[in-house]
């Protein structure tokens, strides 16, 4: 016991000396390993890590906006579009003389009339680009105000089912009353106008109704009034009343039309119509009202403006929106006008 304590007290002062327990020596000391300079970062490449990263972050940004660049790109050719070419209704060609059966782009083709400045411009366009959005059934709606989305229809939409095309949410009706042959003047009733006054009176849509003019004259205006009101018969309209005045061919009897005559056909179909007990509203797009109508001298009436975009770039106020010719509604075969109708509060 004596003999073990005495070689762990010199084993504990061999430990504390330094030295090897077997051999008794001093442990050598470790050899010092010399450290390296610390590496200084070149400032080119410091810039060369930003272009990089800078390049990354631009590229991803691009990436990013494509979509909205087209976007936006196809917004722009299609304002400029409507302002440059008159657009009708799509329509199939039964009738070689229904003016609604021939395309947009054939009906500004030769039109060379110039553009006009209003004295005094109409009210300016309340709502901006973003005011309107879709809702669940994909119809367009004003987010500022109430709205109520319509169609118009003629006898192109052949058999409508309006009770189907009622529950898809569309709140109301333009039925196009007839036309004018725009070589002839013949004055012509719509094919389907008897069967769909009926038929929306049966499931409760309220309507408004349209005559697709060619009127040249106030005695033409007068002719066709006369046939709108006959063809209507006892029917009530709920929405207005609207001649829808356009140029189908550069060569229709109506190709020649003076924005001063227009206006005063417009007038007085609206004066006329009020009188009779109708609320009247005037139809156009962007190209008409820079070049056939003095709108400053009707704003009296409220505006229907045809523009077939999403968003709503036109510079004046107008109370009914036709954003689309190609859209789409339960009940209806095919493609259809659709309108958004924003009444004055």
């Amino acid at each position: 016991m004596e003999m073990t304590d005495e070689i762990l007290e010199r084993d504990q002062a061999w430990q504390e000396a330094g030295m090897p327990m077997e051999t008794g020596r001093p442990l050598p000391a470790a050899p010092e390993i010399p450290l390296a300079p610390p590496r200084k970062v070149r400032p080119e490449a410091i810039m060369a890590v930003i272009a990089l990263l800078s390049a990354v972050i631009l590229a991803l940004t691009i990436v990013v906006c494509l979509p909205y660049m087209k976007a936006e790109k196809e917004e722009a050719a299609q304002v400029e579009k409507q302002a440059e070419v008159v657009t009708l209704p799509t329509a199939p060609a039964e009738d070689p003389e229904d003016p609604q059966a021939l395309k947009s782009a054939e009906a500004a083709q030769e039109e060379t009339l110039p553009s006009i400045e209003p004295i005094i411009e109409p009210e300016a366009n309340p709502y901006g680009r973003l005011d309107f959005q879709y809702d669940r059934n994909n119809y367009l709606y004003c987010l500022r105000q109430d709205s109520y989305p319509g169609v118009d229809v003629s006898a192109f939409q052949r058999d409508i089912d309006w009770q189907q095309v009622k529950d898809s949410g569309i709140r109301f009706a333009m039925l196009r009353l007839g036309y004018r042959g725009y070589e002839s003047g013949k004055l012509v009733e719509d094919e389907y106008i008897q069967q769909n006054l009926e038929r929306t009176k049966e499931v409760g849509m309220p309507i408004g109704a349209y005559f697709f003019s060619q009127a040249l004259t106030i005695k033409e205006v007068d002719e066709e009034i006369d046939f709108m009101l006959k063809v209507l018969g006892d029917y009530e309209l709920h929405m207005p009343i609207v001649l829808d005045w356009e140029i189908p061919t550069a060569d229709a009897r109506t190709a020649q039309m003076d924005a001063r005559t227009l206006t005063a056909l417009q007038e007085y179909f609206c004066k006329t119509m009020v009188e009779k007990g109708f609320t009247p509203m005037v139809y156009f797009n962007w190209h008409q009202s820079n070049t056939l109508l003095y709108l400053n001298e009707l704003e009296a009436y409220p505006f229907w403006l045809a523009l077939y975009t999403n968003r709503m770039t036109y510079p004046y106020h107008v109370e009914m929106w036709q954003y689309t010719a190609s859209g789409r509604v339960p009940g209806i075969p095919g493609d259809v006008d659709i309108n958004v109708y924003m009444p004055k509060q």
